[in-house]
């Protein structure tokens, strides 16, 4: 660990016993001074009465750290009953924004997003109370740009679109999502980004998402690329947040994934799916995230059986009604 400050306690060794001046006494004058000392009489049956403000305290403090210990017990031998309470507690939360913010919420999303204009009434119920319940459990920083109501909605509702189809939904491991004003520098490089990820957070260009949506159907979507990349990691990087079965169907997935991956960058082209995501595998799934959802039409001519491996991994196909291809526990 770098240059972490330490401080040691030094344990005081043989008969010496050190006073402020810094001099050292001998153990026979510790014991005459010791010796006109009388000794105390032991206290016996001493009750101490406490008055009714710190019999309150005292309890409420076996209370507050019972329930600590008991969500340690539940956090680490019950993780999935622990995932659970915390759902239910995100739920809980958004239920009173949701109820005041419903109709307006509706309409921001019937505006932007082409995905949720498709959806059955049904499903655009779900899908909102969904978005309210991660944007509810998000920490939204506005990095030079001020904040408006629609931002932390549409990119709750881009995180959404992507895990629709699965059961753990909310990223947990990500508490903060930075919104920036335009393309920015990010460490050493030299070329401005849109977005990325690392451990601290989710950042996003906001002029750049909202491009994204003037053009649904041209396969680049810096919002979904980047949740693309925020799925990924929580499920691969950190426990936190993990979806069991997306975790097991992207191994399957990447039996598919890695041939058309490792011929794209064998005839140094592409294709489909263009240059970028030859680059490196993740941001060949990133990739393949954005044209799965904005030209699922080409996506599934031109590699069928990548898209089918997508439609198996999310558990959604676009291109069918319903959407949805499997039933969700947790809907």
């Amino acid at each position: 660990m770098p240059q972490d400050s330490t401080y040691k306690y030094q344990v005081p060794q043989g008969d010496t016993v050190s006073h402020h001046s810094g001099k050292k006494a001998s153990p026979a004058a510790i014991d005459t001074a010791l010796a006109g000392i009388p000794s105390a009489a032991p206290l016996k049956n001493v009750q101490v009465q406490l008055t009714p403000e710190q019999q309150l305290s005292h309890e409420l403090g076996n209370w507050f750290f019972g329930a600590l210990f008991l969500i340690l017990l539940v956090t680490l031998f019950f993780p999935r009953l622990f995932k659970r309470l915390k759902l239910l507690f995100y739920s809980r939360r958004a239920k009173a924004v949701y109820d005041d913010r419903q109709p307006d919420y509706h309409a921001l999303l019937l505006q932007y997003l082409p995905y949720y204009r498709n959806l059955a009434a049904d499903q655009q119920t779900r899908f909102l109370q969904r978005t309210v319940v991660f944007m509810t459990s998000k920490q939204f920083e506005y990095v030079e740009i001020a904040p408006e109501e629609r931002m932390p909605l549409l990119i709750s509702a881009t995180a959404v679109q992507l895990t629709f189809g699965l059961e753990h939904y909310l990223m947990e491991h990500f508490e903060k999502i930075y919104v920036l004003h335009h393309d920015y520098h990010y460490g050493l490089n030299s070329v401005p980004f849109q977005g990325h990820v690392a451990h601290d957070g989710i950042y996003l260009s906001w002029s750049n998402f909202l491009k994204a949506y003037d053009d649904y159907h041209d396969g680049d979507n810096v919002g979904l690329h980047e949740m693309a990349h925020a799925l990924a990691y929580v499920n691969f990087n950190v426990s936190e947040g993990r979806d069991d079965g997306f975790h097991d169907r992207f191994i399957r997935f990447s039996s598919t994934g890695r041939k058309v991956f490792d011929k794209m960058q064998d005839e140094l082209s592409g294709g489909f799916l263009g240059s970028y995501a030859a680059s490196r595998y993740e941001e060949f799934w990133a990739v393949c995230v954005e044209n799965f959802f904005e030209r699922p039409t080409s996506f599934k001519i031109q590699l069928p059986e990548l898209y089918e491996a997508m439609c198996l991994l999310l558990n959604q196909d676009t291109l069918k009604a319903g959407v949805i291809l499997n039933p969700i526990e947790n809907a």
